[in-house]
């Protein structure tokens, strides 16, 4: 496989434009490693490049304030649900084929390593299976949505 210096400025701007932090491309003699630095988590966002700044007339100081919007409630603490997360990236499937039912609904009971979705891998069906006894209380993705690894696909209150 080769490629030309337009075919990497374009896999450098689609790789740079993913949620993915790592690719690794191996093809005879052609190997390209990517890897995103990781980003600093704490209250101050890292800025790579300072965009200009436009000039704003001033607001008159009886102009509405914007609050932030309300965080969603957790789960009262009470009784704690355990979240099944993806254990690789790829596509969030909750039904075993496009015409069929989901495997669960919220409210539905489920049991130990019973299926309760599919993420698509390389063109891998994986199984991704409950690891409690339990009733799903949350789905947190979407039907055919990409997703990353260790998010969280949905909540199960146990039995």
């Amino acid at each position: 496989m080769e490629l030309d210096l337009n075919q990497v400025r374009e896999l450098l701007l689609m790789f740079d434009q993913t949620s993915v932090t790592e690719l690794n491309l191996k093809s005879g003699e052609l190997e390209l490693q990517l890897r995103k630095r990781e980003q600093f988590s704490g209250s101050t966002p890292v800025v790579v490049a300072p965009a200009p700044v436009p000039t704003v007339p001033s607001v008159p100081a009886s102009a509405p304030t914007l609050s932030p919007e309300p965080e969603p409630t957790p789960p009262p603490a009470s009784r704690k649900t355990v979240d099944i997360v993806a254990p690789m990236v790829g596509t969030f499937y909750r039904a075993p084929a496009p015409d069929e039912p989901p495997f669960v609904e919220v409210g539905d009971t489920v049991k130990k390593g019973q299926v309760v979705c599919i993420i698509e891998a390389m063109k891998l069906m994986n199984e991704i299976e409950s690891e409690v006894n339990g009733q799903v209380v949350e789905i947190l993705v979407q039907n055919a949505e990409p997703i990353e690894y260790g998010q969280t696909l949905m909540r199960i209150m146990p039995n």
